[in-house]
């Protein structure tokens, strides 16, 4: 059975399941090519990306915590119009050569526009008319994305994992709903607080459990309506 929350890299031996000519197919089997992209990943940046892209179009794509770099990928795939991406981590895996340089086979408009750094999310220069995102930023690494998002005034779209419940804010919630969910709860209020509209959605639980998405965009900027 595929299961899509497998952690194992998808290689050729995987093309088969991927023979159509939609984008997602298309971006699938270049990962099958890269032979090095845990499969959770593949489904995991796609149903993150292509929901963001529905809300927020345009800006640099500022992908934090980022891994392979495969969402600000995908980013960029889904809408051209945003003119580069920047993609950030404490470690960045060699192997994002390889999955970087298999979409550039593809698509040959990526080259150029997307760059890796080896640093702390602090550390990121976030622009006001960026879309900061983060796929499973792990406990309160989640929040400096978001704090680091609100200072600049961006659009941002977290999707957390490993809440820590001994430093996470849970506003008392917890005797209503478990405490990893009272954590987004109090995350999502907190952007409202400082003027953002949010939207709260969730990517299908069959790639992971932890499915929760929250996009927020400033009120005063003119582009939480987009």
């Amino acid at each position: 059975m595929f299961s899509k929350s497998a952690r194992g890299r998808l290689t050729d031996k995987d093309l088969g399941r991927f023979p159509d000519g939609t984008l997602f197919h298309r971006v699938a089997r270049a990962v099958c090519h890269a032979g090095c992209l845990p499969r959770k990943e593949l489904y995991e940046a796609w149903e993150m990306a292509r929901r963001v892209r529905r809300r927020f179009r345009g800006g640099r794509v500022v992908d934090l915590g980022a891994g392979h770099g495969l969402l600000a990928q995908v980013m960029l795939l889904l809408d051209d119009s945003s003119p580069d991406a920047l993609v950030i981590d404490t470690t960045l895996p060699t192997s994002r050569v390889a999955v970087h340089d298999a979409l550039v086979a593809v698509w040959p408009r990526l080259a150029g526009r997307v760059t890796f750094v080896t640093g702390s999310i602090e550390d990121a220069e976030i622009r006001d008319t960026d879309v900061v995102v983060s796929c499973h930023a792990c406990g309160a690494l989640t929040d400096l994305v978001l704090q680091g998002a609100v200072t600049a005034g961006a659009r941002v779209a977290v999707l957390p994992c490993c809440h820590d419940l001994d430093t996470g804010e849970t506003g008392r919630l917890t005797g209503w709903v478990d405490g990893p969910l009272a954590v987004d709860i109090v995350r999502a209020t907190a952007l409202t607080q400082q003027g953002y509209r949010i939207w709260t959605q969730a990517i299908p639980g069959d790639i992971t459990v932890k499915n929760r998405l929250l996009l927020g965009a400033p009120c005063l900027s003119g582009r939480a309506d987009v």
